[in-house]
């Protein structure tokens, strides 16, 4: 059975979603990606995974569901924190993050199957990934990688296929960076507590969050 892990920090004002501000406050930044992770973490417990795992650098608050059991992050750069996560699991394994409020169960089923795949991958619109899974987790696809940058995406890919392995396709999806994609994220996923979140700290923004 696969293992679902979701990478996410601590929401505290000063360490998460720094890119938010300005037009948000640190405090309101905070706000909402704990709202984008709390958003994630409910599809997450969903997916009929065999075991669900929060990869977390802080402590768990109120917005962690049941079942999940929590881990903490290895130290070292984002590629050797999610190499260390991988690494720690026996079986398949898919990877996601905190920043795509938007993800659903529906998006993530397909990567709990392994029969025609070895590898899915999940591209984000900043040119990163949001979704990695690995059937046979090996911690040296991922080590080396240039994480946060915007040929981060292109270069994983290439690792995948350099290692001949067959690669599935998830949708892409936009992560929660700046302004304008917590505007964008949250017009397209009404229904979620981000949405919620950003309709009511948006208006107290001086500049807007972007087209």
């Amino acid at each position: 059975m696969t293992t679902l892990l979701v990478i996410a920090k601590q929401p505290l004002p000063g360490r998460v979603k720094t890119r938010l501000t300005p037009p948000f406050t640190a405090e309101e930044a905070a706000s909402l990606a704990e709202a984008a992770l709390a958003d994630t973490l409910t599809a997450a417990a969903r997916v009929p995974a065999g075991r669900h795992v929060l990869v977390l650098d802080g402590a768990p608050g109120s917005w962690l569901p049941a079942g999940f059991d929590v881990v903490p992050q290895a130290t070292g750069g984002l590629d050797e924190r999610l190499a260390a996560a991988f690494s720690a699991c026996p079986g398949p394994a898919l990877l996601i993050g905190m920043d795509t409020p938007q993800v659903t169960p529906e998006l993530l089923a397909p990567a709990l199957h392994w029969d025609a795949h070895d590898a899915w991958f999940g591209p984000a619109a900043d040119g990163g990934f949001w979704a990695l899974g690995l059937a046979r987790p090996d911690p040296a696809l991922l080590l080396g990688v240039p994480m946060s940058r915007p040929e981060t995406g292109a270069v994983q890919y290439e690792r995948l296929r350099a290692a001949g392995l067959r690669v599935g396709s998830l949708p892409g999806l936009r992560d929660v960076d700046t302004a304008a994609d917590a505007r964008h994220v949250a017009a397209g996923a009404p229904g979620t507590r981000f949405a919620a979140r950003y309709a009511a700290l948006a208006p107290t923004t001086t500049t807007g969050a972007g087209p």
